[in-house]
This record gives C-alpha cells, structure tokens and sequence, in this order.
C-alpha cells in the first residue's frame, strides 16, 4: 500500500511539473477564478451594474452594452445610447477587463473605476449626470443600508459608485476553456486541427500581441501594421488621447478570451464573423495571405478560448420612492 500511494503521489507531481512547465512554455497563460476579498462590495457593485436608473432614461445600464448572457458585449457594430444615439465605436467585453493595461479601445480610462463612470454622465451613452446619478441613488434608502454594510458610512458618491461597479468587474473572469485545460495538462482537450491552428496562431506571429491571460489587452498596436484596414469609422484611436499624428490608428490590443462570443469584430464593428476577421488581420498586421484551411485552424483555436461564463443571479433591485428624481426616457 505504501509502494502505491509513492507511487500515485510521484505521478501527481509529475502532472503537476508537465501542467506547469507546459504553461510557462507558452505565450498564454491560463486564467484563474476571481478572489473576491470583500463580498459585499461586490454585490452592492452587481446590484449598480444592472441598475438602469443610473441612465437619464431609466433604461440603459452597464449590462446594456455589457451584457453577460451575450459575452459582455452588446453584440452590435456600435452601442445605443441616450434617445437612440448611435455610438462611435463598438463596445469591447467587460469580460476579464480587469485584465487590460487601460480601459476603452484608446485607453483613455486607467482601470475600471475610471471607466466606470464615463458612460454615466456621456450624453450619447447614458445621458445622465454624476449628481444626478448619486442623488438617484442616496434617495432610495435600501441602497444606502448597502452602502453602509460595504464602505462602513451610508454616504453615496460617485467614486463610491464607481469603486462597487469595479470591484464586480473584477470578479468577471472566464476560466476553465478546453484551452486552459490544455495548458493544465490536459492533452485531450483539444483536437489536431485546434493544435495546428494554435501552432500557425504562434508561428505566424500573432501572439506578439495577443498573449498573456486575457490573450490580449497588454499593449497598444498600430491597426494597419503593413496595409490600411478600410474602415468609415472617424474614430482616431490613442490619437484622441494624447494629440499625438504617430497614435492615429493605435488601439489597445483586445483580447482574445471568448472571442466568439464577442462578434462584431474590431473597433468599427463592421466584421461578422471570425473567419472574415482572421483574413482581415493576416492581411492587414502580418501581411499574409491566409488560406481557406488556415483560417479555419486559426477559428477552431480561438473557439477553444471560450471559458465558464460568469454565473450571475439577476440582484432584485431595491425601489425608487416619492423623493427619487424620475427617469427622463424621451
């Protein structure tokens, strides 16, 4: 008995050394659960995430553009906003953000705080004011009992708002995809044309800026590396953000993770589907011609990129009462 429990312990750690060196051999590392360190901040954040009434409509919120049954996204080439405004630009996943070196394609938010509260007070988005947000939400008084329970005083602000919003983004990781499982030791997860995709997805130079956990979101990148994308987007990208004619057309990296899911592609929104998008960026970034088998090794790699969506029981929002300021809709 002894001889075999040695035995199965050594065997143990033998996976364990080939999950890791496997890992830490690859440009891609695997995702790990969330740790959430202050539960009820989190929830008081789900709880705003859904809130509508944190839009002057009463109508939009953040998982309106940022819809965790459709991949974080909105599915649309741009969102819509405040009286059916058309946004400028496609929304990217709320998926594994907390990821990201910055927030919005051309980084101007520093983190999910920041971003955070953006949309709130942008007339094409939400519409909405900063205090007209916070005093929406001091006049309910349920929402400041959890506000007392998660920051220790019932006081509302914005950064309040904004700090419970991000503390439930950051727990919106998706990990578990057969090619996390892969990179764990699990040579069965993947078939050999998801292999051969990875393989030409490495050979091909795509992970010099699709890499790390979130496949993506490390850096910035010129969109048209070795040919211009053709795009009617006006959007000017890091160029917006810091005046500079070298940041025209510099976006951040999106990532990868549950690619998918995540269609329209690209920051117009103008791609449908993934294999439109792998020519397009063969082309356009390494300046390759992909062909038709190529392209379909390449879409049955990022497929494997899919992990657990984030299991979210729908918070019941506490009601407005006679002093709550009304939703503006039209």
């Amino acid at each position: 008995m002894k001889m075999h429990t040695l035995v199965a312990s050594l065997l143990s750690i033998g996976m364990l050394a080939v999950s890791i060196n496997t890992s830490a051999n690859e440009p891609i590392q695997p995702i790990t659960p969330a740790k959430v360190e202050n539960a009820n901040m989190v929830e008081l954040g789900k709880m705003l995430f859904f809130d509508p009434r944190l839009s002057m409509s009463g109508f939009i919120s953040c998982n309106s553009c940022h819809n965790l049954s459709m991949g974080g996204t909105d599915n649309l080439p741009s969102s819509i906003g405040h009286k059916w405004h058309q946004g400028p630009i496609n929304a990217p996943t709320v998926l594994n953000s907390s990821m990201n070196l910055a927030q919005f394609w051309d980084g101007r938010a520093k983190d999910l705080k920041e971003q955070a509260g953006g949309p709130i007070a942008n007339p094409g988005e939400m519409g909405s004011t900063h205090k007209i947000a916070v005093d929406v939400i001091q006049s309910i008084p349920q929402y400041r009992t959890y506000f007392e329970i998660a920051f220790g005083s019932d006081q509302v602000d914005i950064d309040r708002i904004t700090t419970a919003i991000a503390a439930f983004e950051e727990t919106l990781v998706t990990p578990g995809s057969r090619f996390d499982k892969w990179l764990e030791g699990d040579k069965k997860a993947l078939n050999q044309q998801e292999l051969e995709g990875y393989a030409l997805f490495k050979s091909s130079g795509c992970t010099g800026c699709h890499n790390g956990k979130a496949v993506g979101g490390a850096l910035y990148q010129k969109f048209g590396v070795h040919h211009p994308y053709e795009t009617k987007s006006k959007v000017e990208g890091r160029k917006a953000v810091t005046g500079k004619d070298t940041d025209l057309n510099v976006y951040k990296v999106p990532t990868l993770r549950n690619i998918e899911l995540t269609y329209p592609y690209f920051h117009d929104g103008a791609v449908n589907t993934l294999e439109d998008a792998v020519k397009i960026m063969g082309k356009v970034q390494l300046d390759r011609d992909f062909n038709k088998k190529e392209i379909d090794s390449i879409v049955a790699f990022l497929k494997t990129l899919t992990g657990e969506q984030p299991d979210i029981k729908l918070p019941i929002l506490p009601p407005s009462n006679n002093s709550t300021p009304r939703p503006v809709p039209f």
